[in-house]
């Protein structure tokens, strides 16, 4: 799933009214995969080269060196580069790396943007990778106090569940404006 230019529109415009509702500063993070996960495809081609080797040491014995190193680096090769497809890659990692990976990327983010920001303000992130189908949100330590864990994951839950319906976009709006509409109740903008 990608957000066209139009949707990015209106999520830039959803959170432009939230952030004018609260006093807490109020950021989004969408990025389309949170890790490149280069080692998996190289592993993979790994693998197959080994048993590719195997598989001729095995069933074809007077085939020789040279030729069997031939047939075992294009294996490599040709794995290497057809499991480097996006798609296929992912599919390659496991959940727990892609989650990890996601989640790191979303507490990184919100630490350079919300938590070293020079004003010291409260913050939140609402994170999502899309590749991973993951989302987060992480508030500053006295937002977080403020609100509890269970709105946060109540509005991630509805976003999980919009977003596996189709719309992408709707999705991040209406998860914007849940936000603010809790933020507001609790850090409401100064007149």
């Amino acid at each position: 799933m990608q957000l066209t230019s139009e949707d990015r529109a209106r999520v830039q415009a959803a959170l432009t009214a939230a952030q004018a509702r609260t006093s807490v500063r109020f950021a989004t993070m969408i990025v389309p995969v949170s890790d490149r996960y280069e080692m998996y495809p190289l592993a993979f081609a790994g693998a197959a080269a080994m048993a590719v080797g195997g598989a001729l040491a095995f069933f074809w014995q007077t085939i020789g060196l040279r030729l069997g190193f031939l047939i075992e680096a294009a294996a490599f090769g040709i794995t290497a580069f057809v499991s480097d497809w996006r798609p296929l890659k992912l599919l390659l990692v496991p959940a727990v790396i892609k989650q990890t990976r996601a989640r790191n990327m979303a507490h990184r983010e919100f630490a350079a943007g919300i938590l070293a920001a020079r004003d010291h303000a409260e913050g939140v992130l609402f994170f999502a990778a899309l590749a991973e189908h993951y989302a987060e949100i992480i508030a500053s330590r006295e937002v977080h106090a403020q609100i509890g864990e269970d709105a946060w994951r109540r509005i991630v839950g509805d976003f999980s569940a919009r977003a596996r319906s189709g719309n992408l976009a709707d999705a991040f709006v209406a998860a914007i404006t849940s936000c603010a509409d809790v933020l507001a109740a609790q850090f409401p903008k100064a007149p």
